[in-house]
């Protein structure tokens, strides 16, 4: 289950919030149906933005927004089908609005007739890009509404600063678990099954993302998620896991050395990096960007710390060997709606991740922490994983 039922008022408010973006318009949202994604495999899991302003967790609801206000559409019961994915509630329940947070609850066939009769009172129609308004509206011109909402969802409330730290603490709980076992002969999937074993005991729900454990070779590459290599003495092993948990993500990677310490080598690369998420963490403040090439760039600082620290085999600098980008935001998904080259505003929860990889040394170390934008600067909302290469050594020593 991804999340609660819906609390009316906290949804209500960020449905109001949208209606001041999108004056004279409507917006159609349409929830995920049973099947659009692999059900059987995964489960079912609501579309992000369709959750954030209803928080409605089951299929086939659609939402229509008018400046006047709001109505949410549910399927009819299916006894048929409930007799394998269980109840679902529908408009013709007598709780439906208490359910739903909706005072207008509607059976879908009516959803045609009723958006037809709001285009003719209103000139501009929104929905996410790629919907089935096309074929419901061929003729209107249909405008992105993902911005007008991104800029609701960077920001976060405190209660959804509550659920990312929730988040945080059971992947940080992983990810000393992974400490723990990770040893000299053991597959990386196994480290993989010990860290999602701890969200499932601790009632969350899914990981946030693939799980990527990569051990020496593999940890050079980025987004490497098949998890099928054995480790060995010495190597660098990189896990880039975390869980979701009541619908939030967190992201958390760190690097440590399997069954030994560090190497001089390991060490020093470790360090430039570790040096570099100083530098940015210590940075973040209300204005600063994470884009790459936007004004006060928390990237740049970490970038030309890498750059300015240590050599490669060849003498070159390490800058070409960071091959992404610093930060991204993190909430209803690990990468959450944003936009990168908005100014950072307190409230909002980003990750701080340098990375360098080199494949020619099968040396790859990032480090990634969740850090929340205070008024004065940041807190690491993931501190209590140590980061310092002495501490890592003896957590795996114990």
């Amino acid at each position: 289950m991804q999340g609660s039922e819906p609390a009316g008022s906290v949804y209500q408010s960020r449905r109001a919030e949208l209606r001041k973006a999108l004056p004279n318009g409507i917006a159609v949202l349409f929830g995920r149906s049973e099947g659009d994604s692999d059900d059987l495999r995964s489960g079912f899991y609501q579309e992000p933005n369709f959750y954030y302003l209803t928080g409605w967790n089951q299929p086939g609801a659609i939402l229509l927004l008018d400046p006047t206000g709001d109505t949410i559409f549910l399927p009819a019961k299916d006894p048929e089908a409930e007799k394998w994915t269980g109840p679902k509630a529908s408009a013709q329940d007598r709780n439906a609005a208490a359910l739903t947070g909706f005072e207008q609850v509607v059976p879908v066939p009516a959803f045609e007739s009723e958006l037809t009769k709001l285009m003719r009172q209103y000139p501009r129609l929104y929905a996410l890009q790629g919907t089935k308004l096309e074929k419901l509206a061929p003729l209107r011109e249909i405008s992105d509404v993902r911005p007008a909402i991104a800029k609701l969802r960077m920001k976060k409330s405190p209660e959804e600063i509550a659920l990312i730290e929730r988040a945080t603490n059971v992947s940080i709980e992983a990810h000393r678990a992974a400490w723990k076992r990770a040893a000299p002969g053991l597959y990386e999937y196994q480290i993989a099954s010990t860290m999602t074993g701890v969200f499932a005991e601790n009632g969350c729900e899914r990981a946030a993302y693939s799980p990527i454990v990569g051990s020496g070779p593999n940890s050079v590459f980025l987004h490497y998620s098949r998890n099928k290599r054995r480790m060995d003495k010495g190597e660098i092993l990189l896990m880039d896991v975390a869980a979701e948990c009541s619908a939030y993500a967190s992201d958390i990677t760190r690097t440590i050395p399997v069954g030994a310490k560090f190497s001089k080598r390991q060490r020093e690369i470790y360090d430039v990096v570790l040096g570099a998420q100083r530098a940015a963490i210590a940075a973040v403040k209300p204005g600063m960007t994470i884009a790459k090439t936007s004004p006060n760039s928390l990237y740049k600082i970490a970038y030309d710390y890498i750059n300015t620290h240590g050599k490669d085999l060849h003498g070159e600098p390490l800058g070409k060997y960071f091959t992404h980008g610093l930060s991204h935001h993190v909430g209803l998904e690990v990468h959450d709606a944003s936009d990168p080259n908005a100014p950072l505003e307190a409230g909002m929860a980003i990750t701080i991740e340098p990375g360098v990889y080199i494949p020619e040394e099968q040396i790859g170390v990032r480090i990634e922490d969740v850090v929340l934008v205070t008024e004065n600067g940041a807190k690491v909302l993931s501190d209590a994983l140590p980061r310092e290469p002495e501490e890592i050594e003896r957590a795996i020593a114990r």
